[in-house]
């Protein structure tokens, strides 16, 4: 699992690549930290390289959500496959999270 964070157009994108389980999520929770310390900033989570997602990393991409809008941020999350976007379906994620 790999993970990159930039600035684009005033938002930060943070690109995962690869496959975002249990084994793993305690790393990337850490390399996604400094998501959570934005202020009144958009966040987008680009999973176009996300190959799956556990509910270990649904409760990091939670977690973030949670941190963004208690600080006026917004998260977006955008190139979701078709098994990430069925776990979000049937998870309810889907309601809570914005797409493009």
């Amino acid at each position: 699992m790999t993970t990159s964070i930039q600035q684009e157009n005033g938002e930060l994108v943070a690109r995962l690549e690869g496959r975002l389980d249990t084994a793993v999520s305690a790393q990337t929770e850490k390399d996604l930290q400094p998501l959570n310390e934005c202020q009144n900033m958009n966040i987008v989570l680009d999973c176009n390289k996300l190959e799956y997602i556990s509910s270990s990393g649904l409760r990091i991409f939670l977690n973030i959500l949670k941190n963004a809008k208690a600080k006026g941020g917004r998260v977006i999350i955008t190139g979701m496959n078709a098994d990430i976007n069925k776990v979000f379906t049937m998870t309810g994620f889907t309601n809570l999270f914005e797409f493009r």
